[in-house]
Formats: structure tokens, sequence, C-alpha cells
């Protein structure tokens, strides 16, 4: 992708079909922290083995302030190489904003097992508070941690107990992404720190289970998603 935002630019195409029609999230990222989220909506043909996709909105990014976003559209077809599934086609589309042309150019996908992205959860949610209520996992060890959200410090050296800590976050339309980092202080008496996450939004209630260690913490993202319910991706 010549002129693209990254040193390095990957795509990956997260497709659900339902029959004739197709929807799902693209990332056109760097690695997991330097990324474009957006929507697209398509059209399957399976006589031509064929679907067509169009991106529709931008859920969410994390981009230099000098790159600009480009809105694609892909036409591809699938085809299988032994237990190798692919997808080759073209893509184009025009730049968000302004509708400049970004291009077009031939890609080739690779189905993969799992995401770049299966690391940080991520959870869509319209406009809202949200309370994370962060308990102990399991047998009560005097695990201790602290929560950023972006990256700012909201709870320091709390231990993890049967009573929960609770954090606020709020996504709107000024705030559509959260990002909720849970940094392990200790490691307990039976390590690595373990934490449920209980996320209430919308009325719903939701419960992840989060690991850490003194080397690597634990990440969930939240992303607005206009006029849908919560879900996890």
């Amino acid at each position: 992708m010549p002129g693209g935002c990254f040193p390095t630019n990957n795509i990956e195409l997260q497709i659900t079909l339902n029959g004739d029609s197709v929807h799902g999230n693209s990332y056109h990222y760097e690695d997991i922290d330097n990324y474009v989220k957006k929507k697209f909506v398509g059209v399957n043909i399976p006589s031509f083995e064929k679907i067509v996709l169009q991106e529709t909105y931008i859920n969410t990014y994390k981009i230099p302030l000098i790159c600009k976003v480009c809105i694609k559209r892909y036409d591809l077809v699938y085809s299988k190489n032994g237990n190798e599934e692919m997808l080759s086609g073209e893509w184009s589309g025009y730049i968000y904003g302004t509708g400049a042309d970004c291009g077009k150019g031939a890609i080739m996908l690779s189905r993969i097992r799992e995401s770049a992205f299966k690391e940080v959860p991520e959870i869509e949610v319209d406009t809202g508070k949200i309370q994370l209520d962060f308990y102990d996992n399991a047998e009560i060890d005097g695990d201790s941690i602290s929560v950023l959200v972006n990256k700012k410090v909201v709870v320091s050296h709390q231990k993890l107990t049967a009573k929960p800590v609770t954090v606020f976050v709020t996504v709107d339309l000024q705030n559509t992404f959260q990002e909720v980092e849970m940094v392990a202080e200790n490691l307990g008496s039976i390590p690595p720190n373990t934490a449920m996450l209980v996320v209430t939004a919308a009325g719903k209630r939701y419960q992840l289970f989060l690991t850490s260690t003194t080397e690597k913490s634990a990440r969930v993202r939240f992303v607005y998603e206009k006029n849908k319910e919560v879900q996890f991706k």
C-alpha cells in the first residue's frame, strides 16, 4: 500500500456471512496499539465464490496526526490451496473527510485462527457510563493492582478482595475509545495476578477474566458502537 500510514501496513477483516449479506470489522494496523478500526457491509455471491465489501464508518483509531484514513472497498474471490484459505482481489478507496482518491491495488489475505487483537478484548457499547468492578479471581491471595484509563492512573496499589475495586468510564461521541489497563503491583501468594472484571453497561452485566504479571499488564477496550446492544469481540 504505497503511502500507507505505517512503516508496515497490515489488514485484518473479521467477516460474518448471513446468506447473501456480509458485515464485520476491518482493521488497518501496524500493531495492536497503532490501528484504525472500521465497520463494513457487503454482498456474498456464492456462485462466483466472491464477496464485495464496503467500509462504512470508523469505530476508533490510534494513529499519528499526519495520517489520513482511507475508506476502502474490497472485491475479493475465495480460493483454497491445501489447508490454506485465501481471499484475493483488489481494493480501492477514498480519504475520509475529503473524498479524495486514496488509490487502489491488489490484495491477498490468508485466513487465520485468531485475531491479531485477541490479547486486548474489545467491548462495543452505545453512549453512557460503564461500571467496572474488579474482584480477585477464585482464592483471595493478596493480589494488588493499579488501574489506568487511557494511560492515566485512576486506582493505585489496591488489593483485590471479595469487595470490588470500582472504576467508571464514559463512552460518548466525544470519547469513542476508552482503554482500561490492569497492572499487577504484586503476584499475591498464587501467581500470576488474576482478576474477575464485571462490566455493567446499558443495564447488562458481563464478566471478563484478566491475567497480568509484573512484566505484562491486562487490557480491555471500550469502543463506541451506535445504536447497538453491548457486544463482546
